[in-house]
């Protein structure tokens, strides 16, 4: 590489980190907004930004006190049917767990207090 390439590289680098801490910065803003704490993910940021926006949705329809049953289960079936089977929902205000879950698919995070883990699992077809 010359000098011109390097120096093209080196620009390119610069311009994509500014980029990425613009986004970071937007996906803080929102989350914020939407008063959301993620707590662990390995969830891409769209998926995340869809559980967000679903459980914000189901919140603020509930009248009064929290239906943890009924956000779980809105949440697993709005993931089950946009991005495949074997989606798992867990929602309270105190609980523990330990998992395994899919590459991708695993989210555990706060809005108000109430805390949400969702996570997908691999489905394998039983032999007979």
């Amino acid at each position: 590489m010359d000098g011109a390439e390097l120096e093209l590289e080196r620009r390119s680098k610069f311009l994509n980190s500014l980029i990425q801490k613009k986004k970071a910065i937007e996906q803080q803003e929102q989350n914020e907004n939407l008063n959301v704490k993620v707590r662990a993910s390995d969830m891409p940021l769209a998926l995340q930004n869809k559980a967000f926006k679903c459980a914000r949705d189901q919140l603020d329809y509930m009248p009064g006190k929290l239906d943890s049953k009924r956000l779980a289960l809105a949440l697993k079936k709005e993931f089950d049917s946009t991005y495949g089977p074997a989606w798992h929902c867990i929602v309270g205000t105190s609980f523990g767990s330990y998992v395994t879950h899919s590459l991708g698919g695993f989210l555990y995070f706060s809005i108000d207090k109430v805390y949400i883990l969702l996570f997908k699992t691999a489905v394998e077809p039983l032999d007979h």
